[in-house]
C-alpha cells in the first residue's frame, strides 16, 4: 500500500476509535458467543412482529445518524454529496473497528447503501443525488428494490409493470413481489416497462418511486423462518416525476445490472459481516461443544466450508477491484453468489447434523439458539440477487463462452 494512504488509514482509525469509545461500549473480546443474540448471520431484521421490526429499524437509524454526523457514515462518498472523499479501504478500516463495539447492525440500511445508492450515483441527476444520497447513508431515507414480479423472477427482463408518460411524470401500474424492506422503505428503485414494442431489455426504464405516494400498497409476506421481511407491492397509477428517472428512457437495464452486481456482493458476504468471531470459528466451536471434532467426516466437511469461504473472499476481492477501477459488475459476482449459496447450505447441513433435534428444539444449551431460523432461511440464498440457475447461465456464457440459451 502507498505509505501516504497507509498513514491516512491509520489516522482514520485513531479518530474512529475516539468516536466509538465516546458513543458505544466495546464488545468484550472473551465474551462467549451465543448464536442468535443480536450479532449473527440470521437476519434480525426479519424476526419478530412488524412492531418489533420497526423498533429495530428505529435503533439502527438512530445510530446511522450519529455515525454520519461524526463523518463515518459515507467515508468513500463524494464530498459535494455529503461523503468524506476517502477510499473504500478507509471505509473497510472503519467497518472492522465498528464490529468491535456494541452497536446496531444496520441491516435496514443495506439495500439503500449497497444496492440503490451505486446506480443512483452513476445514473441519477445531480439534483436527485443531492436529495436522496445523503439521506440513504444517514438513515433518514430507507430504500427497497421494486424488481421481481409474479411472472418475472429469474427472467427479470420480462417484467410487465407499465410506465406511461404523462407530461413531466410517469404513471406506473403493476405488481412487484419478494421486495425486502418495502414495509419500512421511503423510496423504491423500480424497473418499469415504458416501451412494450422494444426488445425486452431495451424497453425498461428505472424510476425512483416514493413509497408513501398515493397508489402504493405494501403487503408483508410471512416466511417459514417466522419473519416477514419480504413484501408484495401493488402500484396503481402511481405518479412518478421524470426527474426521478435513473438513466435514459428505455435504458434502465444498465442501472439494474449495477444494482444486481452490488446485491450479489452484499448478499454473498452474509455471516462475514457480523461482529464477533467469523462464521467458520463459530461453526468449529459448535462442533466442539455438541459434536465430535475428531470425526474425520466432520473435519472434512469443515475443511470444505473453509474452502468455500476462501474462494468467496478471493473472488469477491477480484470483483471489487474491478468495480473500483470503474468497470461494470462482471461474472465474478455471479461466481461469488453461487459459491456463497453453497457455503450457506453446507453450514446449515453441518449444523443440522451436529445438533440433531436441537436444531429446532430450544433446549437452552449454549450455541443452539436460532439455528432453525438460519436453516429455514438458507434456501433463500439460492434465490436472492438472481437464482443459482441465472448465475450459472451468466458464468457459462460470459466465462466459458458457451452458446446462449435459445429463446422461446
Amino acid at each position: 500500500m502507498d505509505p501516504v494512504a497507509d498513514d491516512s488509514i491509520a489516522a482514520l482509525r485513531v479518530e474512529a476509535i475516539a468516536f466509538l469509545d465516546a458513543h458505544a461500549s466495546p464488545r468484550p473480546a472473551d465474551a462467549p458467543f451465543v448464536w442468535g443474540e443480536g450479532s449473527d448471520g440470521v437476519s434480525l431484521f426479519e424476526e419478530g412482529s412488524l412492531d418489533e421490526q420497526r423498533a429495530t429499524v428505529a435503533r439502527e437509524k438512530e445510530w446511522a445518524a450519529v455515525r454520519y454526523d461524526a463523518g463515518f457514515g459515507w467515508i468513500d462518498g463524494p464530498v459535494e454529496l455529503g461523503g468524506r472523499g476517502l477510499t473504500r479501504a478507509h471505509r473497510q478500516a472503519y467497518a472492522e473497528l465498528e464490529r468491535r463495539y456494541e452497536v446496531p447492525m444496520g441491516a435496514c440500511l443495506t439495500i439503500g447503501v449497497w444496492m440503490v445508492a451505486p446506480p443512483l450515483l452513476r445514473y441519477g441527476s445531480e439534483a436527485l443525488q443531492r436529495a436522496v444520497l445523503p439521506g440513504l447513508h444517514r438513515g433518514d431515507i430507507l430504500a427497497c428494490q421494486l424488481f421481481s414480479e409474479p411472472g418475472a423472477g429469474s427472467d427479470l427482463a420480462s417484467l410487465t409493470t407499465a410506465g406511461v408518460r404523462d407530461g413531466g411524470d410517469w404513471i406506473v401500474t403493476g405488481q412487484k413481489v419478494w421486495t425486502s424492506n418495502a414495509h419500512v422503505a421511503d423510496v423504491g428503485m423500480a424497473l418499469v416497462r415504458t416501451d412494450p414494442d422494444a426488445p425486452k431489455h431495451r424497453g425498461i426504464t428505472c424510476l425512483l418511486v416514493d413509497m408513501h405516494a398515493p397508489g402504493v400498497e405494501v403487503r408483508p409476506i410471512r416466511q417459514m423462518t417466522g419473519g416477514a421481511g419480504f413484501n408484495e407491492v401493488f402500484l396503481t397509477e402511481v405518479r412518478v416525476p421524470d426527474s426521478h428517472r435513473l438513466g435514459d428512457v428505455g435504458g434502465g437495464w444498465g442501472a439494474a445490472l449495477t444494482t444486481l452486481g452490488n446485491e450479489r456482493t452484499a448478499g454473498s458476504s452474509g455471516l462475514g459481516l457480523a461482529p464477533g468471531p467469523g462464521p467458520f470459528a463459530r461453526l468449529v466451536e459448535l462442533v466442539r461443544r455438541h459434536g465430535d471434532p475428531t470425526d474425520p467426516h466432520t473435519r472434512q466437511r469443515l475443511a470444505e466450508i473453509w474452502s468455500h469461504e476462501r474462494i468467496t473472499t478471493w473472488t469477491l476481492d477480484r470483483g471489487t477491484a474491478a468495480l473500483r477501477a470503474g468497470q461494470p459488475p462482471g461474472p465474478e459476482m455471479s461466481i461469488v453468489k453461487l459459491r456463497s449459496a453453497r457455503r450457506h447450505r453446507a453450514i446449515a447441513d453441518l449444523a443440522s447434523a451436529v445438533l440433531g433435534p436441537r436444531v429446532v428444539a430450544d433446549t437452552d444449551e449454549w450455541g443452539t439458539f436460532a439455528w432453525a431460523q438460519y436453516v429455514c432461511g438458507v434456501p433463500g440464498a439460492r434465490l436472492g440477487g438472481g437464482t443459482d440457475e441465472v448465475q450459472r447461465t451468466i458464468v457459462g456464457e460470459r466465462v466459458l463462452g458457451l452458446p446462449k440459451e435459445p429463446g422461446p
